[in-house]
């Protein structure tokens, strides 16, 4: 998609692109809030056991785990 520099455009060129840009937003389905965040709730609880942030990473698994001591001699 080329870039476009609205500096360049006219007045009209402009309307014509903020008109475009309405006419695809009204075409979006909207939902309420409170419904969206009850389902978002319900997701992140549902895949909480296997958020490694909230459960942590096993000892096995743990690519940054020490392999050894260090030495100073």
């Amino acid at each position: 998609m080329p870039v476009i520099n609205v500096d360049d455009l006219t007045d009209k060129d402009k309307a014509l692109m903020e008109v475009t840009q309405l006419k695809t937003e009204v075409k979006l389905e909207r939902w309420k809030t409170s419904k969206c965040c009850e389902e978002l709730q319900e997701y992140i609880q549902g895949l909480v056991d296997e958020d490694t942030l909230v459960k942590g990473i096993s000892e096995e698994k743990n690519p940054f785990k020490e392999k050894g001591g260090c030495v100073i001699c």
